[in-house]
């Protein structure tokens, strides 16, 4: 007899978790980090035409209104240290409507930091900290950082920064990824976003935290462009044994080209037909205010928990994933 009441996870499981969210809060603690919190609920959402939102109506009659389920707590965070917080982190809730299978729950636990003054090679020092710290009894092996130039070549042979459709088409072909052809016709950044997760994430960081940094401006989503190579973005993403953990940025700062980005993400939206997002004007003003210089990183905890843990699928490590919630 199943009973769907009970949680999916272990009691040990949930003591892990435990430990896990108090050795961060210690991490940050001595550092001097400051935990914040910001809100769940917002009148904007993000743009990003690869992320579905979550909505719901605000009702204080006789007005009504739409509210979006945060997809990460960056908006806000961002607010705060244009308000001055200095460096600041946060453990919470984030939401991605269409997300569930054996690495996604629409709802999911999120770290997310920034670290005033720090360059992205500066944070990326820190991450590899945190994580040796939480992984000190799991014997992983020293961390490794490579550009996304040099290991896009190393697993596909083709040139990440210079988009060549017929190159990229051959190689799908070659590699039976054929569909990729029809998925992401003409689109550099979709091309690389398909290759990299079919050809090379699978091979990132055996038994070790493997940083991936220098990614192509085409995806530079919140980064700034390299001043030294404006086709590379001041981006890193994090993976262990394959598994993505989380992304960073040396944050872009300049308010006219984040608000450019987010027109021409709201362009793809409505192109892809896909549903009609609210542009944060509060971030912008933030950045007009003055953000100063940082970089930040996400990581997700609960993937991150089944690497402490072993766990093969997130609903191993969740109370109650959706099927149960």
């Amino acid at each position: 007899m199943t009973h769907d009441w009970q949680p999916t996870c272990s009691l040990e499981l949930i003591r892990l978790r435990a430990k896990m969210l108090a050795e961060l809060r210690q991490f940050f603690a001595e550092k001097l980090v400051l935990e914040v919190e910001t809100p769940l609920l917002s009148h904007s959402s993000g743009t990003d035409p690869q992320l579905e939102f979550f909505t719901t109506d605000y009702c204080l009659l006789p007005h009504r209104q739409t509210l979006f389920l945060q997809t990460s707590p960056e908006f806000a965070m961002k607010r705060l240290l244009a308000a001055g917080s200095g460096s600041i982190y946060q453990i919470g809730k984030a939401f991605r409507n269409g997300e569930s299978g054996r690495f996604h729950n629409p709802e999911f636990t999120l770290l997310e930091w920034y670290r005033v003054g720090f360059s992205l090679a500066q944070l990326m020092d820190e991450i590899a900290e945190l994580i040796a710290g939480l992984f000190s009894d799991q014997g992983l092996q020293e961390t490794q950082r490579v550009s996304y130039q040099d290991v896009f070549v190393s697993y596909t042979g083709l040139n990440p920064l210079i988009f060549s459709y017929q190159d990229y088409c051959a190689f799908a072909r070659d590699s039976q990824l054929s569909e990729a052809i029809s998925l992401c016709g003409y689109d550099h950044g979709l091309w690389l976003d398909f290759l990299f997760s079919h050809k090379v994430q699978p091979y990132l960081g055996e038994n070790a935290l493997c940083l991936v940094y220098g990614y192509p401006a085409c995806q530079s989503s919140l980064a700034r462009i390299s001043e030294e190579n404006h086709q590379l973005a001041e981006r890193v993403e994090l993976f262990i044994n394959g598994i993505e953990l989380g992304n960073g940025y040396y944050e872009l700062i300049d308010p006219k080209e984040q608000n450019e980005r987010f027109d021409k993400e709201q362009v793809i939206r409505q192109q892809q037909k896909l549903p009609v997002t609210v542009k944060d004007q509060r971030l912008v003003a933030a950045l007009e205010s003055g953000l100063p210089e940082c970089s930040g990183v996400a990581i997700g905890l609960d993937r991150l928990l089944m690497l402490l843990s072993g766990s093969t699928a997130i609903d191993e490590v969740l109370s109650f994933p959706i099927c149960r919630a």
